[in-house]
């Protein structure tokens, strides 16, 4: 039967729409920041040699996380000492560099040793690219690598440096700026850098407060509670939902802190209104119910475990009633019941994981530090691991999934593996 013309040009048009979702991986995490991917025939076999599309040398280590676009991958990196810092845009065809934006930075921020500078993710809408460069600034290009942009939101001084990504929503830029004593949520206009909102958050510390460290390195998350977009993000002593429009505290949840610090490195986890956070240097886990105002702590919360924690730096995903980590000491997989937080399993994994997991087609992604990716299924009756896969350089970077093919960032080169 012939199609008629309008009819045809919809469902191409529908096409169309459904493949460009599927093909890029526009942020921190993917396109809705919980590491979930709609990808089938992804690759589940690769080494240096086997599957591996294209390699292409980067100058510098960093613990930023590739973004796909447009027939474009995204990277950041830095010179020794991080005085200046660069955005790089790759052909995703073939790994050919198209262009590079370099910023100056100041010379005397600190940072740890195992977080080069630039470890932050570029985010992407439209034609619009946005990175962090820390204390050199926020900036936006559009595709050519032309800057439409700046916004200059202070400094950071924290003894191991910064890491949360900026998370762009309806218009607006979301960045939890800091960790140190400067420490806030900004919301931004898009098009044109302005700040529009600010929520300092207190208790921050470049340093130590005696033998505690405090700092949240947690990028936040677009969440719908009952129907309402809310930004959510984990600060050193508390949860914090803030209205995207005005920078309002909707509601929060204290209980981050452990005797360690008042630190976390994960995204909030999320799955309709229940939140699962994960606390930094061994801290506590804890998931609560999302919704009310104020303080909920005591009405909301459902679970909390914090004895014999291990130490979580990547975020994990979340599929059924189950959570699936790729913790960092020490290194394990583990299945965690949402519902209960009771670990299902664990199996320990060869070295630390500091990426966060992802997930397409029935398996879990999670590379570790050495550079090795296994795959593994999301099973919650038993750990089944499907591949392991070495590429034999470090990596501290999470996997982006786009049209078929996975893109790794290591200390040394970016890679684009695929079974084409």
């Amino acid at each position: 039967m012939r199609v008629p013309h309008f009819s045809a040009m919809l469902v191409l048009l529908l096409f169309v729409s459904v493949n460009s979702e599927a093909a890029d991986w526009p942020s921190f995490r993917g396109p809705s920041g919980d590491g979930l991917s709609v990808e089938k025939n992804l690759p589940t076999e690769w080494d240096s040699d086997k599957n591996i599309k294209w390699r292409t040398k980067l100058p510098s280590p960093a613990n930023g996380s590739p973004v796909v676009a447009d027939g474009r991958v995204y990277v950041t990196y830095s010179s020794k000492g991080g005085s200046k810092r660069t955005l790089a845009c790759y052909d995703r065809s073939n790994g050919k560099e198209l262009w590079t934006k370099t910023v100056n930075a100041p010379a005397s921020e600190k940072t740890h040793k195992t977080n080069p500078y630039s470890g932050t993710t570029p985010a992407i809408v439209g034609n619009r690219i946005v990175v962090w460069h820390g204390s050199a600034g926020l900036f936006c290009y559009d595709s050519t690598g032309k800057k439409l942009w700046k916004n200059d939101l202070g400094k950071v001084t924290h003894i191991w440096g910064y890491g949360s990504s900026p998370v762009i929503h309806e218009g607006r830029i979301f960045l939890n700026f800091g960790p140190g004593a400067n420490t806030f949520m900004a919301g931004i206009d898009l098009k044109t850098g302005d700040t529009i909102w600010k929520q300092d958050e207190a208790g921050g510390s470049d340093t130590q407060v005696g033998s505690r460290y405090v700092g949240s390195w947690s990028t936040p998350v677009i969440a719908n509670v009952n129907g309402e977009a809310q930004v959510v993000c984990v600060m050193p002593k508390r949860v914090v939902s803030y209205q995207p429009e005005t920078g309002d505290i909707i509601w929060t949840v204290s209980g981050v802190p452990s005797p360690r610090g008042d630190l976390c490195y994960t995204s909030p986890m999320i799955k309709g209104n229940l939140a699962i956070i994960l606390a930094g240097y061994k801290g506590p886990a804890f998931a609560f119910e999302m919704g009310g105002k104020g303080d909920i702590t005591k009405e909301k919360q459902l679970w909390r475990f914090e004895k014999k924690q291990p130490q979580r730096i990547g975020s994990g995903i979340i599929q059924g009633d189950y959570l699936y980590m790729a913790n960092d000491g020490p290194s394990t997989a583990q299945c965690i019941n949402i519902k209960t937080g009771e670990s299902v399993w664990r199996s320990r994994f060869s070295a630390g994981h500091w990426a966060s997991t992802v997930y397409a087609d029935g398996k879990v992604y999670s590379t570790n530090q050495d550079g090795v990716t296994n795959v593994y299924e999301a099973n919650p009756k038993e750990f089944k691991l499907i591949s392991k896969n070495e590429l034999k350089e470090t990596c501290n970077s999470t996997p982006a999934l786009s049209d078929g093919e996975i893109f790794i960032q290591t200390h040394e080169a970016l890679y684009c593996i695929s079974n084409k």
